[in-house]
């Protein structure tokens, strides 16, 4: 794919027309269209501000066909996620996420979970109550890991926290994959929904029994998934753009 047709492609995944683009980088809206054609080539300073803007590196947006990630991305579809009760669990260590899932994965066989549901759901998401001086100066991340419990299930087995979670709907996308690029196949996940529900990030304060996100892994026809789950009410809504060509 030429640079003009990355150029094009990448605006239309942010929402935004050309003079909106033109605006925002100081140029005409003539010169978007000419670029998008390949008619002229962006100045230096021109593309590495589009690169900030659509974050993504000058060499895949110069060499690369950037509408290539979108075998990587399943459409981003609205579910209503029905009820359920759940057991997590928190850790804050250098590798959140591998510890507590390690250590739900054995409350689950201890518990008779899996024995009673081998394919109960388990999902995750970020802690994100770890100060900035843990984070920097010891290298500290918070991750919670969960199983969702089927109804009727009971245990004895401690070590977690039972919450319920009430029926909403989210915004869910599949990424394939995940894990072969995760610092950028899953963040941008999060990014395509944030864009596709027309937000600039989730509120303040989270809904009470709702989760504001969270992800759920495992594997189909030999290959990993993830679906990133986004609660349509837990974000912040921004100025929407509905008109692009």
């Amino acid at each position: 794919m030429s640079l003009g047709k990355n150029i094009q492609y990448m605006r239309k995944q942010k929402r935004i027309t050309q003079e909106q683009l033109a605006e925002t980088i100081a140029v005409s809206r003539q010169t978007i269209s000419r670029w998008e054609a390949d008619e002229i080539v962006p100045e230096l300073g021109k593309l590495l501000t589009l690169c900030d803007m659509f974050s993504c590196k000058l060499d895949a947006l110069v060499r690369e066909d950037m509408s290539a990630c979108d075998e990587i991305y399943s459409e981003i579809t609205i579910k209503r996620v029905k009820g359920f009760q759940m057991a997590r669990y928190v850790m804050v260590t250098p590798k959140p996420e591998d510890d507590v899932i390690a250590y739900m994965d054995n409350w689950a066989r201890q518990s008779g979970l899996l024995e009673a549901c081998p394919d109960a759901m388990r999902i995750g998401w970020d802690f994100p109550y770890v100060s900035l001086e843990l984070q920097n100066r010891f290298g500290l991340h918070g991750y919670v890991a969960a199983y969702v419990l089927p109804e009727g299930f009971e245990t004895s087995c401690p070590g977690v926290e039972y919450v319920l979670q009430e029926e909403a709907e989210y915004a869910v996308i599949t990424v394939y994959n995940p894990f072969a690029a995760a610092f950028e196949r899953i963040p941008n996940a999060y990014k395509r929904i944030l864009e596709f529900l027309q937000a600039n990030g989730f509120r303040e304060k989270p809904r009470e029994n709702i989760l504001s996100c969270f992800e759920h892994v495992y594997e189909k026809e030999g290959i990993t998934c993830m679906d990133v789950y986004i609660h349509v009410d837990s974000v912040s809504k921004t100025d929407s753009f509905t008109n692009f060509s």
